[in-house]
């Protein structure tokens, strides 16, 4: 490889986990950067579906080690069950094939206590969150009140530190916060003892994998679109999504990079709320979320769904700086006659087309987009698995896509299968 890098070029849910599923064959090691148990990344091999939320996607591969990242937020419970759920669906020796990071913040109960008051204080401004407590976990690493797994060792200081977080949340929300911080100290007495086989300093193991050249996979969580500085602020996530995140989060060497891959959907998708511009609340929306089963992995909430912007992904190539693009799910396109594709966005009080992608979300909320229409290819692309057996109408689409954006498509999904997926060097 050495190391690759999948990225989420939208809003998330663009089908991450299946390249990553299908690169982890030739990968030594798989890992997360950052984000949560909010993530969502399916993958379906050998008619078995699996969904991964906090472990990465590598854990399904036999063969490949997988660590979660310095940057991620750490749910325990979600940890043990996930583990406990893709064992059930036959994957051995997953145990012995995962590791997290030292530095990992401890996202508590009380961090999900608390993200669903912080919701409800919002009213009818609320993120649409995962109600998971990852904001309010970012919150207290960033404010450096937070718990590291390796504190969780230390059990005085480990106690101590849960108490004085508990303490200041309920002298804010009162009896609104339904919280027992003595029962999730209790909890942690058994995690401390069961987590210790898993927990390593993540700096010194990347370090040596990198060192020696070990093949890296890294799997992004979410999307730029939803990128704590990049994203559509404040209806984003907590984190850094982005190519700086996932440098930080494992601490990797820029020269051992050598590729990153920003995954597309051939259309746009977006949970939860905030600024959406080719979102299609119509006809085509239906259509859109019915033949893609737009439905989230990890909150179960339908998608919003609309024509592929390429506004937003010019943007995301422009902060990612991609060496290539895997285009997903083209095959749900396939039985539409015309096929639209966002351009350019125009402010409807000034009559002219912006620039670049804006900052501001009032700006973003008002937008018009520009649309260039396409033919469709009215045939169905399942089981294509060469470049040269897509219909014309399909090979003009990712070609015009690939020119309006500069970057290469090298990868297209035709399905949601492992197999299901052409290939173009």
């Amino acid at each position: 490889m050495p190391t690759t890098i999948i990225l989420g070029s939208q809003w998330g849910d663009e089908g991450k986990g299946k390249l990553t599923d299908i690169l982890c064959a030739q990968a030594q090691i798989c890992a997360r950067a950052a984000g949560g148990h909010n993530a969502g990344h399916s993958i379906k091999a050998n008619g078995v579906s699996y969904d991964c939320h906090l472990l990465p996607s590598g854990v399904v591969a036999p063969n490949c080690m997988n660590l979660i990242g310095s940057a991620v937020v750490f749910h325990v419970p979600s940890f043990f069950k996930e583990l406990t759920d893709i064992e059930s669906k036959g994957v051995k020796d997953i145990r012995n094939r995962i590791l997290v990071s030292d530095r990992c913040h401890i996202n508590f109960d009380l961090h999900a206590a608390v993200d669903g008051l912080e919701e409800v204080e919002l009213g009818s401004n609320a993120v649409g969150t995962t109600k998971r407590g990852i904001g309010p976990c970012y919150s207290t690493k960033a404010a450096r009140s937070g718990v590291r797994l390796a504190e969780m060792f230390n059990e005085e200081l480990f106690e101590r530190k849960l108490r004085q977080l508990a303490d200041g949340y309920k002298k804010r929300y009162g009896d609104l916060l339904k919280y027992d911080v003595e029962e999730e100290i209790a909890r942690f007495k058994q995690y401390r003892v069961e987590l210790a086989n898993y927990v390593v300093d993540a700096v010194a193991f990347m370090q040596d994998a990198q060192e020696r050249d070990a093949k890296v996979l890294v799997e992004g969580s979410q999307a730029l679109m939803l990128d704590i500085d990049y994203g559509t602020y404040p209806y984003v996530t907590s984190s850094n999504t982005c190519l700086g995140g996932i440098v930080s989060g494992l601490g990797l060497k820029r020269r051992n990079i050598k590729e990153v891959v920003g995954v597309v959907k051939a259309y746009t998708t977006r949970v939860g709320s905030g600024s959406f511009p080719t979102e299609d609340t119509g006809e085509v929306g239906s259509k859109l979320q019915q033949l893609g089963g737009e439905i989230g992995v990890s909150t179960g909430r339908k998608r919003r769904c609309g024509w592929l912007d390429l506004v937003v992904l010019r943007y995301s190539c422009a902060v990612n700086d991609y060496d290539s693009l895997n285009l997903s799910k083209l095959d749900v396109l396939s039985s539409f006659d015309k096929i639209k594709i966002a351009i350019a966005y125009k402010d409807p009080l000034t009559g002219e087309e912006l620039p670049s992608f804006p900052a501001d979300h009032s700006l973003l909320e008002r937008v018009e987009p520009v649309y260039h229409e396409l033919p469709g290819w009215n045939t169905g692309i399942a089981e294509v698995r060469e470049w040269s057996a897509l219909p014309k109408e399909a090979r003009d689409y990712v070609e015009y896509i690939e020119k309006f954006v500069h970057c290469k498509v090298k990868w297209i999904g035709t399905g949601p299968d492992r197999n299901d997926m052409i290939y173009r060097p």
